[in-house]
């Protein structure tokens, strides 16, 4: 009696679970039928939105889902209204994840989850906007600068400089590249009134040397040719032998003919002070006693001859002058200030006008 018994509750507490049999605790016995009906499978709880989310299959790729940049388009008013419409509102306003509400459908959250993780990436709506955004501003900024609309302080003072700069600008023919003695020339002694018979005489002798040649060689052999004709004294060159010119030639390799040239201009000199005082008067004679003041605004209109100069060198050329064209004349005008053919916008201009008037 007491094995039978054993053996009824040890097959009483033996219970088969999911077709496996487990031995279970006397205090956990299999329940009776009532309270197995009793103890049906209740439907399963919703599960956690994390847990939806991870389920969610990861969005198409922004090329292919092509959102339009502007908020007001046909493809935003097609969504449906109510909670989703609002969700996606937010969610184009904050950037983290939108929960919807426990009510809502699976579709509208997958739609809200996918378009919020589209937004975070570069090229979602919100970061396409702020890019077109920026590339307005920049276009009006370039704008407003362009059509001067706002005018910079350093703008103006470049062009206060600019107008500086203009101001004192030389003759065109002084460059940048030009020679500093032929700078030092221009800026001291060209278009200077001269009366000096002596430093006529050399101006004459320095005219008549740059034919072919140019002003810069000229000016730099200047200390040698007032060395070779005695600073340029009429009296003492005058006083040259054959001796002493074939000195010059081979000593200072100057020309013959220039060194013959400028010994009988030296005669001819004391003749025109034997006849009318000096070499001064006569030269400044042609003019009247006051020089003429051009106003020339580019070099290209400054002539090489002009009638005076021509009138004068007739007279030389019939008093025995020797190299006395009416070019070189007339640059004997310009060197020794019978004219000034500076032009308007060089400063010397005004600076020899005012000379000329004392």
């Amino acid at each position: 009696m007491c094995s039978s018994k054993l053996k009824n509750l040890t097959q009483e507490n033996i219970s088969q679970i999911n077709g496996r049999q487990v031995l279970q605790p006397k205090s956990n016995q299999v329940p009776t039928l009532d309270r197995r009906n009793s103890l049906k499978k209740s439907p399963p709880s919703p599960k956690p939105l994390n847990s939806l989310a991870s389920k969610i299959p990861s969005p198409r790729p922004i090329s292919l889902i092509s959102p339009p940049l502007s908020p007001n388009s046909k493809s935003l008013r097609s969504k449906p209204a109510g909670s989703c419409k609002e969700l996606l509102r937010s969610s184009s306003q904050k950037s983290r994840p939108v929960r919807s509400p426990e009510n809502s459908d699976g579709g509208c959250y997958k739609e809200v989850v996918s378009m919020a993780i589209v937004q975070k990436q570069p090229g979602s709506i919100a970061a396409a906007r702020r890019e077109e955004v920026a590339m307005k501003q920049e276009e009006r900024k370039k704008k407003i600068s362009h059509y001067g609309r706002i005018k910079s302080v350093k703008s103006n003072e470049k062009n206060l400089n600019l107008d500086q700069e203009e101001k004192k600008k030389r003759c065109s023919f002084i460059t940048t590249s030009s020679d500093p003695i032929y700078v030092a020339y221009h800026d001291q002694e060209w278009g200077v009134p001269v009366h000096d018979d002596k430093l006529l005489f050399e101006l004459l002798v320095l005219t008549g040397a740059q034919v072919g040649s140019d002003w810069t060689s000229v000016l730099k052999r200047r200390n040698t040719l007032r060395e070779a004709f005695c600073n340029f004294e009429a009296e003492l060159v005058a006083d040259f032998n054959e001796k002493k010119i074939q000195s010059i030639v081979n000593d200072y390799g100057i020309d013959l003919s220039q060194v013959l040239a400028i010994v009988d201009n030296s005669k001819q000199i004391l003749k025109v002070k034997r006849d009318l005082g000096s070499f001064n008067k006569y030269i400044w004679g042609f003019m009247k006693h006051k020089p003429v003041t051009t106003k020339y605004t580019s070099c290209q209109k400054i002539p090489v001859k002009t009638s005076k100069s021509e009138t004068i060198s007739k007279d030389m050329v019939r008093r025995g002058f020797r190299f006395v064209g009416p070019t070189v004349i007339h640059s004997l005008m310009q060197a020794a200030g019978l004219t000034n053919d500076h032009l308007v916008t060089c400063p010397r201009h005004h600076e020899c006008t005012a000379m000329a008037a004392l």
